[in-house]
């Protein structure tokens, strides 16, 4: 594990969540707690995840009089995620980034907005105007996914052979109603992308959600993919989204 070791980093995080008094908030791998310092300033209800039995000690002992702060000894592969609204605040570690969150952001959560440090790389697959995988694409049609900065390896101890980047995530308005249409389109279009837009969907309705009917479906950004979705899903009935959407 990289421990963030520069402060304004850490505040930078927190505040860039714009995380509240009235928030929950969960930090996984909290590690020595430098973004729970910040984070239990806020007020704000603060879930400090951490599996490692020494930094959970230290952790407890550090914010055990801070009544805001929770120290859960556990996994966030596998712990219960709030059924609440709630932030994510976290220093992922590299090797779990991809697990954690595709568990945040495939499936169905609670989770409202997000400020993580990730690898640089990783980063900036994911905020790919037209991402190459489809779980991603799922991800970037539901969420607001931002690199916001990269960030060296001398802001960690010990620091990294590769950069890293904060990146900000926010829910965006799409309805949940129209979730089984989002992925029954997405899916074709992944399934298709040398194919012409008009060749999978209506010529219309691809130019009401603004897509050229001609263009290929592997240069359709999710976001347009999701007004075509958000306008097809009514009247009709679509196929169940699959199970690991749904939990």
């Amino acid at each position: 594990m990289h421990f963030l070791a520069t402060p304004a980093i850490a505040a930078q995080l927190v505040q860039s969540c714009t995380v509240g008094g009235d928030d929950l908030v969960l930090e996984i791998g909290a590690g020595q707690g430098a973004l729970t310092r910040h984070l239990a300033a806020t007020g704000a209800r603060i879930l400090a995840v951490e599996r490692d039995d020494h930094f959970v000690r230290r952790l407890t002992t550090h914010f055990g009089d801070r009544p805001n702060v929770r120290v859960v000894h556990g996994d966030a592969r596998d712990i219960p995620l709030p059924r609440r609204k709630f932030l994510l605040v976290a220093n992922l570690p590299y090797a779990l980034s991809t697990t954690i969150l595709r568990r945040m952001l495939t499936a169905r959560t609670a989770l409202h907005r997000a400020a993580v440090i990730v690898e640089w790389g990783f980063a900036k697959r994911i905020c790919a105007t037209v991402p190459r995988q489809l779980e991603q694409a799922w991800w970037a049609a539901r969420f607001d996914l931002e690199l916001v900065t990269r960030i060296g390896p001398h802001h960690f101890s010990p620091p990294p052979r590769v950069d890293s980047a904060h990146l900000a995530i926010r829910r965006n308005s799409f309805p949940r109603s129209a979730e089984r249409a989002l992925w029954t389109v997405l899916s074709s279009a992944y399934r298709h992308p040398t194919a012409p837009a008009d060749r999978l969907f209506d010529r219309r309705a691809l130019r009401r959600a603004g897509i050229q009917p001609t263009e290929p479906a592997a240069t359709v950004p999710p976001h347009a993919w999701a007004r075509l979705a958000r306008d097809l899903s009514p009247g009709r009935t679509w196929p169940a989204l699959p199970k690991r959407l749904r939990e």
